[in-house]
């Protein structure tokens, strides 16, 4: 394993290796079923609407074959010639795409939620792991072995998200209705318990030092780093200073969420009005981050959404569902409003996509 990570990072892979994956645009996904397919994003039919075709997979029949759901896939930051994948089977996976067979894998005691490895670090090749737990497993790449434990929660870890700012700076959710931040350099690990009530409530309380009046299961940083979105299962999503732990206290309604285990959702990046998409049922609601303001509702699945994520390259959002769809979402500049007769339909700018696709300087 520490080879074939030594030769990714140094650039000694063959590059005619990678060239399928670097031509296209590619995307990882991850089933219930414990099977990952990788699909070619690339319109070849210059369709408005077209179907994605799948380039390969690791079917029922791969002798490495997740045996139950598959939580999370992730890319290897630096290249698409390796991935990794987390599942219920206890198990986290790292993959060589060119082979689709495992470099390595790391098993746990317990199921995992989740896991993430830093989209900027390269100083160290750690993956974050939450599992049914209360211990944050960080697992290291390089030495192919669990290289720190961070404790402090006290119930299952439903979320874990490295910052796209600080190489050793990671965030956590938990059942235990906490969030915590971590150097993971530091011996005692935790840097910050967020607090909702910005330490104006006595220790006494029991909501003292707690995110969420329910479990934390999604977190997201925004992506300069500088804010971290929070969603609990008491339907209230929340936006925290990163630096300092505070609650900015940016009200976004009720935000629906039921989910049992990790609800991912994820923020858009490159836009001067930065949104918020967090699937909602079958749809998605997408908030402005700083505002709190609910900009619209993406309807276009029929079974519950269980995660999205958003392309910054390409600005796209991808969301999965239970009814076996993934679905790829791109701005609409311009939204039919019917007029004042209601016999006759008018166009105007979509707000959600006034200031993040459209140039000032267009009449």
């Amino acid at each position: 394993m520490l080879g074939f990570l030594s030769a990714r990072q140094t650039g000694l892979e063959d590059p005619l290796r990678l060239r399928r994956a670097a031509s296209t645009r590619s995307m990882l996904s991850g089933g219930s079923d414990g099977v990952i397919v990788l699909y070619d994003l690339e319109n070849s039919s210059r369709q408005p609407y077209y179907t994605c075709k799948a380039v390969c997979s690791v079917d029922r029949y791969h002798p490495d074959v997740h045996k139950y759901s598959v939580e999370t896939v992730q890319w290897y930051p630096h290249d698409t010639g390796m991935f990794t994948s987390s599942s219920f089977d206890k198990t986290l996976k790292v993959w060589d795409t060119n082979t689709l067979q495992t470099a390595d894998v790391f098993n746990f005691e317990e199921t995992v939620y989740s896991h993430h490895m830093s989209p900027v670090s390269t100083k160290h090749c750690l993956v974050a792991v939450g599992t049914r737990g209360p211990k944050v497993q960080l697992c290291d790449l390089k030495s192919g072995s669990c290289s720190h434990i961070l404790q402090g929660h006290r119930q299952e870890i439903l979320a874990v998200s490295w910052s796209p700012r600080y190489d050793y700076i990671l965030a956590t959710a938990s059942a235990d209705s906490r969030v915590k931040l971590w150097d993971v350099r530091r011996a005692s690990g935790c840097l910050i318990t967020l607090d909702q009530h910005n330490g104006e409530k006595s220790q006494a309380v029991e909501s003292a030092n707690t995110a969420h009046n329910g479990k934390v299961n999604g977190l997201c940083f925004t992506s300069d780093g500088l804010h971290l979105l929070t969603v609990g299962t008491d339907n209230r999503m929340r936006l925290w200073n990163s630096s300092n732990g505070e609650n900015t206290l940016v009200n976004y309604g009720k935000v629906c969420n039921n989910s049992k285990k990790g609800l991912k959702f994820t923020v858009s990046s490159g836009c001067s009005s930065e949104f918020v998409f967090v699937p909602y049922g079958s749809t998605i609601a997408v908030y402005t981050v700083y505002s709190g303001e609910q900009i619209t509702m993406l309807k276009g699945h029929y079974k519950s959404v269980d995660c999205c994520v958003f392309q910054s390259n390409l600005q796209e959002l991808y969301s999965g569902s239970r009814d076996c769809n993934i679905l790829a979402w791109v701005p609409s500049l311009y939204e039919p409003v019917p007029d004042d007769d209601e016999t006759t339909t008018k166009s105007q700018l979509n707000p959600a996509f006034e200031d993040a696709w459209s140039s000032s300087d267009e009449g």
